[in-house]
């Protein structure tokens, strides 16, 4: 939906407002949708996102809105039900005509919600860390690329601590099987042999570990270093550390890495036998930065809960929510393609120091972090690497290293540097 005020509008009012002039009212509210699920499995993780977007544009508001307008929060609820994302992501966009979705969790909602947003020219702003392997123009991958999160997780692994044999553990879904896709090969390129890596897929929800955990235990029987690859996503995580807690695996027998645990999934747990367990994310609450103290500061006040955490996706919603303000201030206007054209080279602060940026692979450039898990939920943050930029297409899968995404200048996400030719799908998702 256009704003009402075009540049020159905006131009105009702001010298007014400067004399002391009271500007005309905008027309109407800027609307930003909320795709979140607040009930159902990933309502655990979701939940909090919800309300770091209520927060961002509260704080907004408070600010002066945006192009001399108020931002008004459209929140629905998925309800962790994949089908369902389509059907409300369908509902803001042409029923309360929302300017920019910010939302999803899990890759399958996010592929159920793409045919959609690019039939109806939609923009969204995804948080979390994904699989890869796609690239559309209408979505902004603000969460880890597998370069930005698996592959470093896997050399710490490899390189640190010694692990010989791998056990990849998901929830049976895109994300987990095309990021082990992904690790499997990247494992066997750096002489791990296929009889080394065992994989292991169970439903959203799964409950009963103790085989699995068995089976991950039979592993070190030779006496070799096992170490777990984990994307368990959502509330099925509290089940698998509770079930190593029982088995008296702890971090020094078996070392854990996981992708989607963070410290708000920590803080239902019994955090005490977990500790040395690790996790690979772009952020961490206990990152010692002024701005990510002023962020928690912030986030305190607003929900109202001192013992409430921050998280990764929160700073990823922090970092793409700041990002399309300034983007849509730059165009002038909320048209999708106007501020497309803005949002590349657009650079922000993360809360861990440095700088983000938009790149026109429609990826951020992010900072990698290991964390160890502590005692009371937190983490020791025990490595840090330099900005890395994100990669739509990986480069351990003959089929993927040969792709770019270049939105800005090629004007397309699959182009292949060998043939120099575009690819253009509208649904390889």
């Amino acid at each position: 939906m256009l704003r009402k005020l075009n540049l020159t509008t905006q131009v105009s009012a702001l010298v007014l407002a400067s004399a002391g002039v009271v500007s005309a009212e905008c027309a109407d509210p800027i609307k930003v949708g909320v795709l979140h699920s607040l009930s159902g499995t990933m309502a655990i993780s979701e939940t909090t996102l919800k309300d770091t977007m209520l927060m961002l544009i509260e704080a907004q508001n408070a600010a002066g809105g945006l192009l001399d307008c108020q931002i008004e929060a459209v929140v629905v609820d998925p309800a962790s039900d994949w089908p369902l994302f389509a059907e409300k992501a369908r509902e803001l966009l042409t029923v309360n005509e929302v300017d920019v979705i910010f939302g999803n969790w899990t890759s399958v909602s996010r592929k159920s919600v793409l045919p959609v947003l690019e039939e109806l020219n939609g923009m969204l702003f995804y948080p979390v860390q994904y699989e890869g392997e796609e690239s559309s123009k209408n979505v902004f991958y603000t969460g880890a690329a597998p370069n930005q999160q698996a592959i470093p997780a896997v050399d710490y692994f490899l390189e640190e601590l010694g692990v010989e044999k791998f056990a990849l553990l998901g929830t049976d879904y895109v994300y987990p099987r095309t990021t082990n896709k992904i690790l499997e090969q990247y494992l066997k390129d750096h002489g791990i042999a296929a009889e080394d890596i065992f994989v292991n897929y169970t439903p959203f929800g799964q409950s009963d570990w103790a085989t699995i955990v068995a089976d991950v235990t039979a592993l070190g029987a030779d006496g070799k270093q096992v170490g777990v690859i984990s994307t368990i996503n959502g509330d099925a995580n509290i089940g698998f550390y509770k079930e190593l807690a029982a088995a008296g695996v702890s971090a020094d027998d078996i070392p854990v890495v996981a992708f989607s645990v963070g410290e708000e999934e920590l803080s239902g747990l019994d955090t005490s036998n977990l500790v040395g367990h690790l996790a690979a994310w772009n952020y961490f609450m206990s990152a010692d930065t002024p701005e990510n103290a002023e962020f928690i500061a912030k986030w305190h006040a607003f929900i109202g809960d001192e013992k409430r955490v921050t998280n990764d996706p929160m700073e990823a919603h922090y970092i793409g929510f700041n990002m399309w303000v300034n983007a849509v201030t730059a165009a002038g206007t909320t048209d999708v393609d106007a501020v497309r054209e803005q949002m590349y080279g657009q650079q922000f602060p993360n809360l861990t120091g440095g700088i983000a940026e938009m790149l026109p692979n429609h990826h951020l450039t992010k900072p990698v972090l290991i964390g160890e898990i502590r005692a009371d939920g937190q983490f020791d943050i025990i490595s840090q690497t330099e900005p890395v930029a994100g990669d739509a297409w990986t480069d351990f899968l003959p089929e993927s290293a040969v792709l770019e995404s270049d939105w800005k200048d090629l004007k397309c996400g699959m182009y292949n540097t060998e043939t120099q030719t575009c690819v253009q799908l509208t649904s390889n998702y």
